[in-house]
């Protein structure tokens, strides 16, 4: 198995829309062990974490995860800012967090076995949930 990561600054800061999405090649099965959220700008924010209803069409802004082993094969899973048809939001979320108004605040979440993304027919995003949520930066580690 090999370990990928990647982390993002984002930019939708609207409520009710995802910030980032994150997502596999058909042929990948793919584990999120980790999600770091951590404020870029002092506003007071919460964001949920689920699998979107219907995944993003056409991302304008894929990231390609970086493998930690210089040697492991380039990544198959993906980051995505920006689509022309954003991700839906998800019917219920695997976690929520309340971030102060301070540059520097964040939580990392763990899971311990793995968060699953489904081969390209899926994904997990981090939703902006209240109004006004500031810009922030946001890893993956995954295990593919």
């Amino acid at each position: 198995m090999a370990i990928y990561s990647l982390s993002n600054r984002t930019t939708n800061v609207t409520i009710a829309n995802p910030c980032i999405e994150i997502y596999s090649a058909a042929t990948v099965k793919a584990r999120i062990m980790e999600i770091g959220i951590f404020m870029a700008a002092a506003t007071a924010s919460v964001f949920g974490i689920g699998r979107a209803a219907a995944i993003g069409v056409t991302p304008t802004t894929p990231v390609t995860m970086l493998a930690e082993e210089v040697n492991d094969p380039a990544g198959l899973v993906y980051t995505a800012i920006a689509w022309a048809t954003p991700p839906t939001v998800p019917v219920n979320f695997f976690r929520r967090v309340s971030l102060a108004a301070a540059i520097g605040t964040g939580v990392i979440f763990t899971f311990p076995k793995g968060l699953t993304i489904t081969h390209s027919t899926g994904s997990i995003v981090v939703w902006n949930i209240t109004g006004n949520t500031g810009v922030s930066d946001i890893h993956f580690v995954v295990e593919v």
